[in-house]
């Protein structure tokens, strides 16, 4: 009788928390569908009196929200895709490789964990405006691929570091290369932990805002998250157009994390577990 009711206030407790963390995302939708005046009315998660579905209509066609959202997709995908890839290399070299300056490499990235990325805003910017990339979207690549790669090595090295070594030694029996015995190898095996650093990944780069503000005034290469801007003034906010965008921009997040979250549980947990 103990442990039943010890279950049912457990699962309880879980359902109180999932509750809680589903609100915000009620709370906006109805915000999405309200008009401007309707948002500031009580209680907060009234229903509108006539659901603004054209608010969704208007932002994406003269918003130019559908130019940010394209722009947003295809800098964090190809974001992603350069880190995971650059930090499955390094990651490879610095636990299945003997090399010198192996011990030097790994403090490196370690140390890059530690830097502001505020700090590093005006040099950038400086450094991007003699090499021709000032409001120029691989700017933005650049930057995301960079400070993302140490905390993405550290993702992966754990695991790395508890690969069998008798898959490398078969293969490179067998006359396999180095990249062969990558890209065909431990590649594929590393999925659960690549799958769980791409999602780390294209959050961060989803939702980014200091980058874009600072390197992009064009606004044909602005993204969601700047973009957002255009529906506020000095004297008048649509707010049921913002939170249209705030909608649309959170959706491919949470696409991404429903459709792969047995990946992600399974990544996260891997390097603590011995095999």
């Amino acid at each position: 009788m103990v442990r039943l009711a010890a279950r049912s206030l457990f699962y309880l407790i879980l359902t109180a928390v999932a509750v809680l963390q589903l609100l915000p995302l009620v709370w906006l939708l109805l915000f999405s569908l309200k008009n401007s005046q309707e948002v500031f009315e009580l209680p907060p998660f009234a229903l509108p009196t006539e659901p603004r579905w054209e608010n969704y209509w208007k932002v994406w066609t003269k918003g130019n929200i559908r130019v940010y959202f394209l722009n947003s997709v295809w800098i964090t995908a190809a974001s992603v895709v350069l880190t995971v890839l650059l930090a499955g290399l390094a990651t490879f070299a610095l636990t299945r490789m003997r090399w010198k300056l192996r011990p030097l490499a790994l403090g490196l990235f370690m140390v890059g964990m530690m830097i502001p990325v505020h700090s590093t805003l005006i040099p950038l910017f400086g450094l991007f405006s003699r090499i021709g990339l000032k409001d120029n979207p691989l700017s933005l690549v650049l930057s995301y691929t960079a400070f993302n790669l140490p905390v993405t090595v550290l993702i992966f090295l754990g695991f790395y570091m508890r690969l069998p070594r008798e898959l490398e030694e078969s293969a490179v029996i067998d006359g396999c290369s180095v990249h062969r015995l990558f890209f065909r190898i431990i590649f594929p095996i590393t999925a659960s932990v690549t799958t769980t650093a791409a999602i780390i990944n294209m959050i961060y780069n989803w939702n980014e805002f200091i980058f874009v503000n600072t390197f992009i005034s064009s606004d044909h290469w602005k993204t969601l998250t700047v973009g957002i801007q255009n529906f506020t003034g000095q004297y008048m906010r649509d707010w049921g157009a913002i939170g249209a965008t705030l909608m649309i921009s959170i959706l491919p997040v949470l696409v991404a994390y429903f459709a792969l979250s047995e990946k992600i549980v399974e990544g996260m947990t891997a390097g603590s577990i011995k095999g």
